[in-house]
């Protein structure tokens, strides 16, 4: 079967060359009962590799279960993909077949398998090999004849070099390798897509159909679509079901557009994963930032000393080091760039500090700054949150962590 009558049969809208490669590889390997790793962004359409692979397989007639492993309880994965005895856990009333028994025959498509436990990634490797599995419970070993097409939008080697992913499933799920190219990747298809879903979502409300004007056809075209293709799908439903003027202009389509996101700028690739930083990266961090604290205040020490211990000439000269110094304390109005000078007045000395209300060698107090870690941490996760008015997402990025880093160091530190 060729690639448009692939297209035709599983309704896959693209002329782009990397889809059309990316289906060649599927309908290729599809005969064969080899073990292929889908690689992806969310939304890009993973699971449809999977339908292909399957239906143009010799298995086409039987089961295909299709599980998200990222969506199951560690402590109940194993008993869904291999079974249960009964009474083998608690609430384990009756025996209970797992998914590999079900689908025996047949192929079963693991969604995020980069989020397995790692004591289940050595059962999966177990049938990969030899296809023997053990239920929850039982000392029994059961036979299966599955294949096994696995899909993951994280970098799974870089989960692999941290321990986190086992090497040796690495290298036999990833027999053949099927990368599944990003909406941003894909420009060309963009427009076929959206006039592919806004014809159906009319035809479905019974509602009249969509025009659009050039401009709008441009910021669709340069937008990075971070959702892709479901989130194309997504919003052309909502103009289709909210837009009152049937021709639909750039601004109009502004409106649907994530802002925090981007409208009409120029796209972006996507970073490397950044999934698995660690607390480590969170304490190098916090040392570069003392350090460069620690920079500017020398600085400031050379400069007092250089002009005989005046402070206020100096941060009067060189209000870069207030700015440096105060760069996170909420100011008055009118004092958002740095503090006033008071100049001095006959009752000062030359530090323009009055001497009547004010004596240095006895008020003046020396504060330790704090180095504990725990209050590092916690500060510039703060300071991340509010920059990014409580969006985890950005405060993450800023930080240099995944989200799910971000949300345990959340709950540790009790923020």
């Amino acid at each position: 079967m060729d690639t448009q009558n692939i297209k035709q049969r599983f309704g896959i809208i693209g002329n782009s060359p990397l889809l059309n490669r990316a289906i060649d590889i599927a309908s290729q390997v599809a005969p064969t009962d080899m073990s292929v790793l889908i690689t992806g962004e969310s939304g890009s359409g993973k699971e449809v590799f999977s339908q292909i692979i399957h239906q143009m397989s010799a298995r086409k007639h039987g089961a295909f279960i299709a599980v998200n492993c990222g969506a199951i309880p560690e402590g109940t994965i194993d008993s869904e993909l291999f079974g249960h005895e009964k009474g083998s856990f608690t609430g384990a009333h009756e025996a209970r077949k797992g998914y590999f028994e079900v689908a025996n025959g047949g192929t079963i498509f693991l969604d995020e398998v980069a989020e397995l436990p790692l004591g289940t990634q050595a059962r999966l490797l177990r049938i990969l090999e030899s296809g023997e599995y053990l239920r929850v419970g039982s000392s029994k070993v059961q036979k299966t004849d599955v294949r096994i097409i696995a899909a993951t939008n994280v970098d799974v080697y870089n989960r692999v070099k941290n321990g986190k992913f086992r090497e040796d499933l690495y290298y036999r799920l990833n027999t053949v390798p099927l990368r599944i190219p990003a909406l941003h990747e894909r420009k060309e298809d963009i427009y076929l897509l959206f006039r592919k879903f806004s014809a159906d979502f009319s035809d479905k409300y019974r509602s009249p159909g969509l025009q659009l004007e050039p401009d709008a056809v441009q910021i669709l075209t340069n937008y990075s679509w971070p959702g892709n293709v479901r989130q194309l799908k997504n919003i052309a439903e909502q103009i289709c079901v909210l837009e009152k003027d049937r021709n639909v202009t750039g601004q109009a389509i502004l409106n649907y557009i994530p802002n925090e996101a981007g409208s009409n700028l120029p796209m972006t690739i996507n970073a490397q994963s950044k999934e698995d930083f660690t607390e480590r990266d969170i304490l190098y961090k916090v040392l570069f930032d003392m350090k460069k604290d620690m920079v500017e205040l020398k600085k400031l020490v050379a400069e007092i000393i250089q002009h005989g211990g005046n402070t206020a000439t100096v941060l009067a000269d060189n209000p870069q080091y207030i700015n440096q110094l105060y760069r996170d304390v909420e100011l008055p109005a009118g004092q958002e760039h740095g503090f006033t000078i008071q100049q001095p007045t006959p009752n000062s000395n030359s530090n323009g500090v009055n001497n009547a209300d004010y004596n240095f060698a006895h008020d003046a107090e020396e504060v330790e700054e704090s180095l504990s870690l725990f209050d590092k941490e916690s500060d510039l996760i703060k300071k991340a949150l509010k920059k990014h008015k409580g969006k985890r997402k950005f405060a993450a990025q800023e930080l240099g962590i995944s989200e799910r880093t971000l949300y345990r160091k959340i709950k540790e530190l009790s923020l």
